[in-house]
C-alpha cells in the first residue's frame, strides 16, 4: 500500500528545483558584485552588524593572552632592569676610571712643566702607600737603588716641595713629608726676602715658621720658597704660604703658621730631584799653637 502525506501540508518546489534556483541566483550575485561591486555595501552592514559578536567571541581568548602577556612582560621588565642597573654599574665605573685617568693626565702635564722649571735631572715616581707609623708623615715610592735614588734627594709634585728621601730600598724609598716633626727645610719669604727653617707639625699637615723675630716682616699670604742654602733642595721651589701670625710682645719670636703648597697629602705622581751640586765644606779651624806659660821663679 502506498503512503502519501496529507494533501494539507503542502511541500512546495521540488529540491532540484529550488538547488537550481539558487545555484542561479549564486552564480548572478558573484558575477554582478564582481563586476559592479553591488554587494560592498550590504557586505559592509552585515560586517558591522557581526562585529560585536566576532569581539564578544573572542573575548576570552583575548583576555587570557593579555594575561599571560603582562607575567611574561612584568618578567622580562624586572630582567631587563637588572641588567640595565649593572651596565649602569660598569658604565659608571668606567666613567670614574675615565675622570681618574684625565686627573692623572692633567697632573702628569703639571709634573712636566716642573720639569723645565727645574735646572736639573730628575725621576718620575708613583705614590705606593703611606707610612703604617700614626705619628710619623712618611710615604712609599716606586724608586729605589735600582733607578738610583739616593738618601736625602728631594721630592716635588706640580706644585712645590713634598719632602725629601730619607731611606732607600733596592726598589723602593722612603719620603718623609715636609710636614713630619723632624722635617725641616729651609726657605726664603718672597716678598721680603727673609730667610728662616719651616718645621712640620706632624698632626694637623700644617707647617711652622720658627725663630722669626716678633718685628719681622712677614705677614698672612706671604709665599714661601725653597732658599737653597742647604744644597738639598733647588731654590724657589714653592714650599708653603703663610696661614697666620701671631705676635705677642711677651715672647723674642713670633708664631707663624703655614700651609703647604703641595698636595702633600693628595699627590700620586712625584719627581725625584738629583742631588744638587755639592756644597763646599766649611773650612776647617786651624789650631792655633797653645801658649806655653812658663812659671817665673819668685
Amino acid at each position: 500500500m502506498e503512503y502519501s502525506p496529507p494533501p494539507f501540508f503542502k511541500r512546495g518546489p521540488s529540491l532540484l528545483t529550488r538547488f537550481t534556483f539558487f545555484s542561479l541566483l549564486s552564480v548572478c550575485l558573484l558575477i554582478s558584485d564582481a563586476r559592479f561591486n553591488y554587494l560592498q555595501i550590504f557586505r559592509q552592514g552585515i560586517g558591522a552588524m557581526v562585529y560585536p559578536v566576532q569581539r564578544f567571541a573572542a573575548l576570552p581568548g583575548s583576555l587570557a593572552s593579555r594575561v599571560g602577556s603582562f607575567f611574561v612582560t612584568q618578567s622580562q621588565l624586572q630582567r631587563e632592569n637588572e641588567q640595565l642597573k649593572r651596565q649602569e654599574l660598569r658604565n659608571s665605573a668606567a666613567v670614574q676610571v675615565q675622570k681618574s685617568l684625565q686627573t692623572e693626565n692633567q697632573r702628569l702635564r703639571q709634573l712636566l712643566a716642573m720639569r723645565e722649571r727645574l735646572p736639573r735631572d730628575f725621576l718620575a715616581a708613583e705614590i705606593l702607600y703611606g707610612n703604617r707609623d700614626p705619628f710619623t708623615r712618611r710615604v712609599v715610592v716606586d724608586r729605589g737603588l735600582q733607578n738610583g735614588v739616593s738618601a736625602g734627594q728631594a721630592v716635588v709634585d706640580e706644585n712645590g716641595v713634598i719632602g725629601q728621601v730619607t731611606r732607600v730600598f733596592p726598589w723602593v724609598s722612603e719620603v718623609t713629608l715636609i710636614t713630619d716633626k723632624e722635617q725641616a727645610v729651609p726657605i726664603q719669604v718672597v716678598r721680603s726676602g727673609l730667610r728662616g727653617v719651616t718645621f712640620g707639625i706632624g698632626y694637623d699637615g700644617t707647617l711652622e715658621l720658627r725663630f722669626m723675630p716678633v718685628n719681622a716682616d712677614i705677614q698672612n699670604g706671604d709665599l714661601i720658597v725653597t732658599s737653597g742654602i742647604d744644597g738639598t733642595y733647588p731654590p724657589g721651589l714653592p714650599v708653603a704660604v703663610v696661614s697666620n701670625v701671631e705676635r705677642n710682645a711677651a715672647y723674642a719670636f713670633a708664631r707663624i703658621a703655614c700651609t703647604p703648597s703641595a698636595g702633600v697629602s693628595s699627590s700620586i705622581q712625584v719627581l725625584i730631584v738629583a742631588t744638587t751640586d755639592k756644597v763646599p765644606a766649611n773650612p776647617a779651624v786651624e789650631e792655633q799653637p797653645s801658649l806655653k806659660i812658663k812659671k817665673g821663679k819668685r
